[in-house]
């Protein structure tokens, strides 16, 4: 089964590297680099490459999530970093960009720094198996206050705000609703027998609004930006939030994780956000954009 899984996942990050490609693509052609809008956003509804690339998308997550069933996480998780590096190198192709040496750094730092931490909260953590009421509301306001902090600045900075910044909060967006959906799973199977009566109608509310502000955040970040910085986002700051969550908030940290542990989860979830971040600063399609902007100020 652990094969099937790995097979799996590798089939995922293919489908989620090439999926992200084509909307990302689709997007930039629509809005020209500009801010999507709400209307943009119908407009996609009708474009054939959007569409592929959201079913592709969805089949990518569909495989990853059946792994993640079926084998450990310390197998899977790190897998699906693949798809940043199929991501980069399709996007290179398609844009007819040279991927930079610092390009190249940056996505080391996000997969080495990611499989890392993944890697050892698998050692560190454990599985809770009855999560109360208190922490499923904990975690639920404390995402009500995420999205009511990245909604905000969607809507104060809309013209403004980096691809970076959209991806930031898509990643954390995603990781709370990865948690909560996990939850709601364990209110499903629980052997009391009273199935859907067991989920909280505030947490199905609260994964709605973070689904729908995330995926509106991965849209309006292809607009202003490359590909590989969603998937970046989805592959890299999704499970450091939502392994933080579980660790901060659910009690799945044993009580015996010596200091060295916790300082080396800390120093690679650092390196892998340090990566994200000299992506979204270095990445051959943005030093592109910016040089065009700077020929184009010039000449006006």
């Amino acid at each position: 089964m652990v094969w099937f899984a790995v097979l799996l996942a590798v089939l995922g990050a293919f489908c989620l590297a090439i999926g992200a490609q084509r909307q990302g693509s689709a997007v930039k052609a629509d809005t020209g680099g500009l801010a999507l809008s709400a209307h943009g956003l119908l407009r996609l509804l009708r474009n054939p490459r959007w569409m592929f690339g959201l079913m592709l998308l969805g089949a990518g997550m569909a495989m990853n999530a059946v792994a993640l069933v079926t084998a450990p996480l310390t197998v899977v998780q790190p897998i699906g970093a693949i798809a940043l590096v199929i991501t980069t190198v399709v996007n290179a192709k398609d844009q007819g960009l040279t991927i930079n040496r610092a390009t190249v750094v940056a996505i080391s730092a996000c997969v080495a720094g990611s499989a890392l931490f993944v890697v050892l909260a698998v050692n560190v953590t454990q599985e809770n198996h009855h999560v109360s009421s208190t922490d499923e509301l904990t975690v639920v306001l404390l995402l009500a206050l995420a999205v009511g902090l990245f909604g905000t600045l969607a809507l104060m900075f809309k013209h403004r705000m980096s691809a970076f910044i959209y991806i930031l909060g898509a990643g954390v967006l995603f990781g709370f609703v990865a948690v909560l959906t996990r939850i709601i799973g364990k209110h499903l199977l629980d052997p009391n027998g009273l199935g859907l009566l067991n989920v909280q109608w505030y947490s199905v509310v609260a994964i709605a609004a973070a689904g729908g502000l995330g995926s509106w955040f991965v849209q309006s970040a292809y607009s202003g930006g490359p590909p590989d910085l969603v998937i970046a986002g989805l592959t890299v700051v999704d499970p450091i939030v939502g392994i933080a969550i579980g660790i901060a908030i659910l009690g799945e940290l044993r009580s015996d994780v010596p200091s060295v542990t916790a300082i080396a989860m800390g120093t690679a979830a650092t390196l892998a956000i340090v990566g994200v971040i000299a992506l979204s600063r270095h990445h051959p399609e943005v030093t592109k954009r910016k040089k065009d902007a700077r020929k184009a100020s010039g000449r006006s």
